[in-house]
Parts: C-alpha cells; structure tokens; sequence
C-alpha cells in the first residue's frame, strides 16, 4: 500500500537536496544577474568542475529552474538563465547567501571551539 506521507516526505526531500547543494546555490546566485554561458559560470565558480557544472545545469534545467538556449554559431553559443520557477528562488537563496556571509565568523569560531573540546584537530 502506498503511504502518501512518505511520498510527500520523498518529493521534499528530492526538492531540497536539488536546491540545496551548494553547486545549485551558487549556481542560482549567479544566474540571478542574469542570463550567463557556461564559460561564464565557470568564471564565476571557480572552483566547480567543468563536469559538475554540466552535471547541475543539468539537474537544474530538469527541474524546471534553469533555461539552456543554444544558439547556432561556430563555436555553438550556449546560454543559461533561470526560469520563472527559478526567479522564484532569488530571494530566498540571497537571503541564505547573505546569513551566511554575515555569520561566517561566528560559526567558525563555534566549530573551532567545539573541536577543541571535543579533542579534534584544529
């Protein structure tokens, strides 16, 4: 028998881990100024891998929160915006972004002091 709790409980989940890993995150952050090629993107996430790139841009145009746009040229021009679903995320990902940054500090002082209680290396 199907419980519908626990798909909901799925669904979510399968939302949250697509939006909440840091790839997608940053990916998200920077698309939000606008339309970007992939070259861009690699520009402005320096340290992603061009096949984790690919790999999220894929999994974000799945999802229905990113538009790919080629456009017929030699080389091939390939563009990435975010969709109307994934305007909807800007918001709520720069308000993340922006605690973090202002709480960076804060948590690294608290890992640092838990790992010296707890005798982990610091």
């Amino acid at each position: 028998m199907h419980d519908p709790d626990s798909f909901g409980c799925r669904a979510f989940t399968a939302v949250l881990q697509r939006i909440g890993d840091k790839w997608s995150l940053l990916i998200v952050s920077v698309l939000a100024d606008g339309p970007k090629r992939f070259s861009e993107l690699r520009r402005e996430i320096p340290s992603i891998s061009q096949r984790m790139l690919t790999l999220t841009l894929r999994g974000l145009e799945r999802d229905g929160l990113v538009s790919r746009t080629v456009t017929p040229s030699i080389p091939p021009r390939v563009d990435y915006e975010l969709t109307q679903l994934g305007q909807s995320l800007r918001k709520p990902v720069c308000a993340l972004a922006e605690w973090a940054m202002a709480n960076i500090d804060v948590i690294h002082t608290s890992q640092t002091r838990f790992d010296r209680a707890n005798g982990e290396k610091v």
